[in-house]
């Protein structure tokens, strides 16, 4: 039997089109093969790619603080298990489907049908969600790189008026003040729209810029950039290691961060929580595992790169994590002495004056504040605190610990304080945020690569003007970015960040592993793996992929839509009179966008299945040959893809009568 070529970047394919399924008949032969597809031009270039996409913030802000919040290393058994039987197999059914059908997302689900091509456009839509406000979060970052060339830092002492400090800045931090006001100057909740942020504009267009520079001559140009975007992250994250581990304190964060708690493991929520972290982590159902795969050799081992890319994506969440603590805990030891120190004079004070009893004051030596331990502190302040009458609080690391712990609030608020600390404090915030800068941008090559790669490959002219169609979809991001510079444009961040991406990911994911396990075929797909990689994956996929994962998959959707169900969605406002953040509930108008997100991300799905069954219709009743079948990978060795056209099904067997 003859085999079918790929798809070309037309849309004429030597194996039958979405328009002309079915009036072409498997057995016959191609042709012609298929226009030669660009390629990395060595497995280096592929490997940073695929890492630079798969590392990014969240690993940096995200993983440290689910980490430290769900049982710290009782969390990191449970994501290794999550990993190993859930995300391996299905970022390697990602690699393998884009390496054989060498397609971006829309062409590989088109290809084993026409009815699946929606899958492709809907990673194509939470792609551009995704880029959308990735890009602000580098923008970001570049506003405070480009204010870390200073001394000392501007969010290292409040403002003045006059001889007054600020009032805002003194109910808060001077990080926490500068990051909503200097930085955002942010409303008090999403109704206030405000006016455009004018440096966050000209820091989102930098941004952009910077993407179209990267992007616009395809992975060519990416690749090298990414030379210098992938590594140099490590370099810092091992700089501060070093620098971090020799600080007063980070010894108890990192053992605060790692102590376990193997009671989390009853709680559905943790699970759930580990499951979206692994999921998002690895970057699956946005279609740029496949784009970047499609760029492969056939004889590429797919199988090694799944293990190899998530250990390093786990390896380095653990690393980030340690620096993370090592510096937060520094910064909260310093915290905790100062309390203890301000606390200690006070009570000096009221001894001094006769307003506490002698039998109360604390056997230490509270004349010293600094030789004092917090320990000893607390010890006494649990005993006598309450009887002692003053304004005495309790000095408590962990609960510094878990100030602005999470997302942007780790990065730009606590992370930022901890390094305005450090000796030669201007070096480590500029590093710091040139790391930030490079994760993002890496990542962003990767979500634009989700877009663009299955689009030209779909549209042959998108293809031929692939440099415009690259500058248009910045141009376009950038424009409709300006959302999120006006003054409540954090809110929208966290909007999209939250509800944008999660639910239709998961459904794309889902459909994706049941296409491939259920309509495709689990045996089928691991026949054209062996023969790309000259033998076969363990017979455990099959099992993992037809219910393992498909049920975890199913089991998170469900978690995750109940969840949004029972408890109505919040965000975190920053009060400006009260200068402290707030939970605030979404208002009506919201939600009704987070609907109309989920909705039109998850539209293309069932648009395209009703439009491939009404053709399949269309064509029935015009007398036409049957068409809307599933298409398996071929194995003939001498094809330079392994892709054709699956044959009509058998009706007594259901099976491809062209197999034995």
């Amino acid at each position: 039997m003859e085999k079918q070529p790929l798809p070309t970047d037309d849309g004429q394919l030597g194996a039958p089109d979405a328009e002309t399924e079915g009036e072409t008949e498997a057995c016959q032969p191609a042709p012609s093969e298929p226009a030669a597809r660009a390629g990395w031009d060595s497995k280096m270039e592929y490997f940073l790619a695929q890492v630079g996409f798969s590392v990014g913030l969240g690993n940096v802000w995200r993983f440290p603080y689910l980490c430290h919040q769900n049982g710290g290393g009782a969390f990191l058994l449970l994501y290794v298990l999550l990993m190993l039987v859930m995300g391996i197999p299905l970022f390697f059914l990602e690699l393998a489907a884009g390496q054989a059908i060498r397609q971006g997302s829309i062409g590989v689900w088109k290809f084993i049908s026409p009815r699946l091509a929606g899958i492709g456009y809907s990673s194509c839509v939470v792609c551009f969600f995704v880029a959308l406000y990735y890009n602000v979060i580098l923008a970001w970052s570049l506003f405070y790189l480009g204010n870390s060339f200073q001394y000392p830092l501007p969010w290292e002492q409040c403002p003045q008026q006059g001889n007054v400090t600020v009032k805002e800045c003194e109910k808060s931090s001077p990080t926490s003040y500068f990051w909503y006001r200097k930085a955002l100057d942010i409303t008090d909740s999403i109704d206030e729209t405000g006016s455009f942020n004018p440096y966050i504009v000209g820091c989102l267009l930098a941004a952009w810029t910077l993407v179209c520079l990267g992007m616009f001559k395809g992975i060519k140009s990416s690749v090298k950039v990414m030379y210098f975007s992938s590594i140099f992250p490590y370099v810092v994250l091992i700089c501060f290691l070093v620098q971090g581990v020799m600080l007063d304190g980070a010894w108890d964060g990192i053992a605060y961060m790692f102590y376990p708690r193997l009671e989390i493991w009853a709680d559905m929520q943790v699970w759930r929580q580990a499951a979206t972290q692994v999921f998002f982590a690895l970057g699956l159902g946005f279609g740029s595992i496949i784009a970047y795969s499609s760029y492969n050799p056939k004889n590429n081992n797919c199988h090694r790169d799944a293990f190899t890319v998530s250990g390093i994506n786990f390896l380095t969440s653990v690393l980030a994590s340690l620096v993370v603590f090592a510096v937060l805990g520094f910064r909260a030891k310093k915290k905790t002495l100062a309390c203890v120190a301000s606390n200690l004079k006070e009570l000096s004070k009221r001894f001094l004056s006769s307003g506490v009893d002698a039998h109360l004051m604390p056997s230490f030596n509270y004349s010293d504040p600094d030789s004092v331990a917090p320990e000893l502190y607390r010890t006494w302040f649990r005993q006598n605190g309450a009887e002692a009458l003053g304004n005495f609080t309790d000095c408590d690391l962990e609960k510094e610990m878990q100030q602005g712990a999470e997302g942007t609030g780790l990065a730009f608020i606590a992370f930022t304080e901890a390094m305005s600390l450090l000796p030669g404090s201007p070096f480590w915030s500029a590093l710091f945020f040139l790391m930030l800068l490079n994760l993002g941008l890496s990542t962003m090559f990767g979500t634009m690569e989700g877009i663009l790669a299955p689009l030209t490959d779909r549209f042959k002219t998108l293809a031929n003007n692939k440099t415009k169609f690259t500058i248009f979809s910045c141009v376009l991001g950038f424009l409709i970015g300006l959302l999120f510079t006006q003054r409540c444009g954090n809110y929208f961040v966290a909007m999209f960040d939250d509800y944008s991406a999660t639910l239709p990911l998961i459904i794309v994911v889902v459909f994706e592993t049941f296409s491939v396990s259920w309509l495709y075929g689990a045996d089928r797909f691991l026949d054209d793996i062996e023969a790309m990689l000259g033998w076969r994956p363990p017979a455990v996929y099959k099992f993992m992929w037809k219910y393992v994962c498909l049920l975890a998959m199913l089991g998170l959707l469900g978690a995750t839509t109940v969840r949004m169900f029972i408890k109505r969605p919040t965000y975190l406002a920053w009060n400006q009179e009260t200068a402290s953040e707030k939970y605030r509930e979404y208002p009506d108008w919201a939600l009704a966008v987070l609907a109309s997100l989920i909705i039109f991300a998850m539209m293309p799905v069932p648009l395209a299945f009703i439009r491939a069954v009404l053709q399949d219709s269309t064509r029935r009743a015009a007398g036409g040959a049957e068409s809307g079948q599933y298409r398996i990978v071929s194995t003939h060795d001498n094809s330079e893809t392994p892709m054709t056209d699956m044959s009509p099904l058998s009706q007594s067997t259901g099976t491809d009568p062209s197999f034995p």
